[in-house]
């Protein structure tokens, strides 16, 4: 808790100074040693005196009194919001040692209505959570017992926003005021661009130098004398301009780019050299523009392992209120304008399950019902549902537990694919017609990929255990309210199909022996976006010629830092980059958004409001 310092209010002092009585005094002996026949006359004026001297006596002891009730009372208003500030602060310190705390309260709170809080064991009691006359309240650390506080709580949006409501109130005396803070865990998106390691990821680069995978440049990654990368570190150059916060636990290189928020690293070094003004070739460049200020130090942030949790979501014996859907195998995810959204899923049988691992699973309308009949996952055209508005869906692996309600043998299929279709593409149409696959990897048709586009309506979030592509534009239909979270274990793609005649393909407007990319150019992605272990990367950002500006409005985070456009003799591919920060992200996250290992929790919005209790403790209506 807080502590908080509370003063006593100062004594004033009477203006009757020991001169002044002393002169007083002196009127009364020479009236008193008047002649006798005076003293009648005398006898009046001494009363007459003695009341004019009772009443300025009574008159300056009731303005040093008033006064002093005066300032007492000022002591005690001041106070109380102190103590409503400890109590905001008691809810924090609660929060970050335990980040499931968001789950209590006193249900009977009338701030509380629509939440699911439940009060605490006896063990883990808070007497914050009191109410009534009767109920208890927190003692102000420092206070000597003067001051105390109670709080509300209110979580009905933090599954779909991450913020928690508080309604803290402090009482002095008999004075009691409240406020009301939104409190959300610091996150991935208060970064426009997040990164752990400032090199390329290994899986792409094919590089395998010891030390390079999981070291900071600061701390020791292989770097010959020159600043020459032997790990594909990656640089930031003259062309790309960063719109927002930006975060990197290893060492940035940084030349000739813009900054236009604040920039915030792990290395260590003094400011000015905790980062480096080298190319990725390891050449001296020069440049740089921090319109936020340079390059602070600030402590590593460490993702989750993995993004299980996201699918246990998808549960229905795990209390989860309005749990998400889960599909099974390569998902094609196409987002309407209308509010709803078209899922083509041909290896799905169960939308949600039970247990962990899953035993049993149902399959509800609100998914879409598993089947090759129209309409149906299984069909060509797929099903159309509505956005799971302030939830979630994950894509999974076809599971290999014979026990899985998903489960399909290695010799099995769904209707219409076989092991022969499988080995040319996933089964929903990748890759697409004269499209060269980067590596037979890239679309495994027994893998939890989603292939996502479209305009959204709604708040979501999809995640899945492989591979997510962005196969298209993702828009949001109103930039005010619509928020999409998408979160991939291994690497998001942003999706690029190249096709290259070399190999005896045809490709369309182009010579034999050429090649060329397939889409349009210029992209747009509106989204939160989170790959865990590998990277946010273009796909084919090497070839395929100039294909105009990536514009990403959201967030990205990414364990390696993922390559977008590369320029050589031959000229410039892929995109270059404008990125820009969703400045909601500071005070909303997609439904259900992984968060950081280390939690942290702050204070985005504060109000006083009308007090909730009066200093005795009963409820005000």
């Amino acid at each position: 808790m807080s502590a908080y310092p509370f003063w006593r209010p100062s004594r004033r002092r009477s203006t009757w100074t020991p001169r002044k009585r002393f002169a007083l005094l002196s009127v009364f002996r020479r009236l008193i040693r008047r002649e006798p026949d005076e003293r009648g006359a005398a006898l009046v004026v001494v009363i007459g005196l003695g009341l004019l001297l009772l009443t300025l006596i009574a008159t300056a002891m009731t303005f040093s009194v008033s006064g002093s009730l005066k300032a007492s009372s000022d002591q005690n208003w001041n106070g109380a919001m102190a103590a409503a500030y400890a109590g905001v602060a008691d809810y924090e310190s609660r929060l970050a040692n335990d980040n499931t705390y968001y789950r209590f309260g006193n249900p009977a709170a009338s701030f509380s209505a629509g939440s699911t809080v439940t009060a605490p064991s006896a063990a883990t009691e808070n007497p914050a959570f009191g109410l009534g006359t009767d109920g208890a309240w927190d003692t102000v650390t420092g206070s000597d017992g003067t001051a105390s506080f109670r709080y509300e709580v209110d979580n009905a949006a933090y599954a779909s926003s991450g913020v928690l409501r508080i309604r803290s109130t402090g009482r002095v005396g008999a004075v009691a005021r409240s406020i009301v803070a939104n409190i959300r865990q610091d996150g991935f998106i208060d970064y426009l661009y997040f990164t752990v390691y400032e090199m390329q990821d290994p899986a792409q680069s094919g590089i395998t130098t010891s030390g390079c995978a999981d070291t900071y440049a600061w701390a020791g990654r292989p770097m010959p004398s020159g600043g020459t990368s032997v790990c594909g570190d990656i640089a930031f150059g003259s062309s790309d301009v960063v719109n927002g916060p930006a975060h990197s636990n290893d060492t940035m290189r940084i030349c000739g780019a813009t900054f236009n928020g604040t920039i915030t690293t792990g290395d260590p070094g003094a400011p000015g050299a905790n980062y480096l003004k080298k190319a990725s070739d390891g050449s001296d460049c020069s440049g740089q523009v921090f319109n936020g200020g340079q390059p602070t130090t600030s402590p590593v942030i460490a993702m989750p392992a993995t993004n299980m949790q996201l699918k246990q979501e998808t549960r229905t014996d795990a209390g989860i209120d309005a749990p998400g859907c889960l599909y099974t195998g390569p998902t094609s995810i196409v987002l309407n304008s209308s509010g709803t959204m078209t899922i083509r899923s041909p290896w799905t049988k169960k939308t949600r399950i039970v247990g962990d691992p899953a035993t049993s699973g149902s399959t509800p309308a609100a998914c879409g019902l598993p089947g090759t009949a129209n309409g149906q996952l299984g069909s060509t055209a797929g099903a159309t549902v509505p956005v799971l508005n302030a939830n979630l869906l994950f894509v999974q692996s076809v599971p290999g537990v014979v026990t899985d309600p998903n489960y399909m043998s290695s010799t099995d299929w769904p209707s219409g694919q076989s092991a022969a279709t499988c080995s040319v593409g996933n089964g929903i149409g990748f890759p697409v017609t004269h499209e060269t696959a980067p590596s037979a990897r890239s679309y495994d048709c027994r893998k939890g990929d989603a292939f996502v586009m479209g305009t959204l309506d709604g708040t979501m979030t999809i995640a899945t255990d492989n591979f997510l592509y962005v196969t298209g534009d993702i828009i949001y239909s109103d930039a005010s309210t619509d928020v999409l979270g998408l979160v991939a274990q291994n690497a998001i793609w942003v999706w690029n199909p190249y096709c290259d005649s070399t190999h005896g393909e045809v490709c369309p407007g182009v010579g034999l022996g050429e090649g060329g990319a397939i889409l349009p150019d210029n992209r747009r992605i509106d989204a939160a976006m989170l790959s865990l272990d590998h990277t946010i990367q273009v796909q084919n950002y090497d070839r395929g010629g100039n294909q105009g500006v990536l514009t990403i409005n959201g967030s990205l985070a990414q364990k390696y830092r993922g390559s977008v456009r590369m320029t050589n003799s031959g000229g410039a591919n892929g995109y270059s980059k404008n990125y820009t920060y969703d400045p909601r992200f500071r005070y909303i996250a997609p439904p259900k958004f992984l968060s950081p290992v280390s939690a942290r929790y702050s204070v985005n919005l504060l109000v006083e409001v009308s007090s909730a209790f009066t200093a005795r403790g009963a409820t005000i209506p």
